[in-house]
């Protein structure tokens, strides 16, 4: 399975069909081990919210749209800019010209999305030192060999934890368009899990690529869970 296309995808959703997307925040600065709170305060490139402005031209104008996003401050631009991206689209189709509305839509911070498989938090800055990549990929090929770790260590076991995302993400999110914007520490397993996705440290996922989980009108059941780009590729190679 690979990722579709925001725009592929989007033009394609029944009338009656919802979405909740779990995406990763647009392109930001680079992040080094020795920042002392691990990028927390590093903020999106232009490049970055160019990316999410243009993700929100993809959504349709038709039907109601809200956001969370992790209280990072990347991630809550990020859903920022996605809907000024789908505002623009839906005053021309109002009004007939090009005009935006340059307001930010209101996005609710959910602390979960910050650390959502986080076990230990001690552990888990531990693995942020010696490895991001390395570290998420270690716990999901141990997860995958079916031999998942004890209490102690940094991550949640991964089927109960992405099970329980996307309860959360089908509880909370109450429009046509439900955007979750986080972080690829959580997109990655979420996708390792629903769409049996594989990723190493030298192939990452990218930015502003993510999981859309469709449903019918009730938005209780999934009919099918995609994975999405707003990019070129999904892909990061190292």
């Amino acid at each position: 399975m690979d990722f579709v296309k925001a725009p592929t995808f989007f033009s394609t959703l029944g009338p009656d069909e919802r979405v909740y997307l779990l995406i990763r925040h647009g392109e930001r600065r680079h992040i080094t081990p020795e920042d002392p709170d691990f990028g927390a305060h590093v903020g999106l490139t232009d490049k970055g919210r160019e990316q999410a402005l243009n993700l929100g031209k993809c959504i349709s104008p038709e039907g109601d749209i809200v956001f969370f996003s992790s209280p990072v401050g990347r991630c809550v631009e990020t859903a920022q800019c996605i809907g000024r991206g789908r505002a623009s689209v839906r005053c021309m189709s109002q009004v007939g010209n090009a005009s935006q509305d340059s307001s930010a839509p209101h996005v609710e911070p959910l602390d979960c999305l910050a650390e959502y498989f986080v076990q230990n938090y001690d552990e888990y800055m531990k693995v942020l030192r010696a490895g991001f990549y390395e570290g998420i990929c270690a716990w999901l090929a141990s997860e995958a060999a079916g031999n998942p770790r004890g209490d102690k260590e940094a991550f949640a076991p991964l089927s109960a934890r992405s099970e329980e995302m996307l309860a959360m993400m089908l509880e909370k999110g109450v429009g046509r368009f439900n955007i979750f914007a986080t972080h690829d520490a959580w997109v990655v397993p979420c996708l390792t899990h629903f769409c049996k996705m594989r990723f190493t440290p030298q192939r990452w996922m990218n930015y502003l690529t993510g999981m859309a989980v469709v449903t019918g009108p009730e938005g209780d059941t999934p009919r099918r869970i995609v994975p999405v780009t707003a990019l070129e590729t999904g892909w990061l190679e190292f």
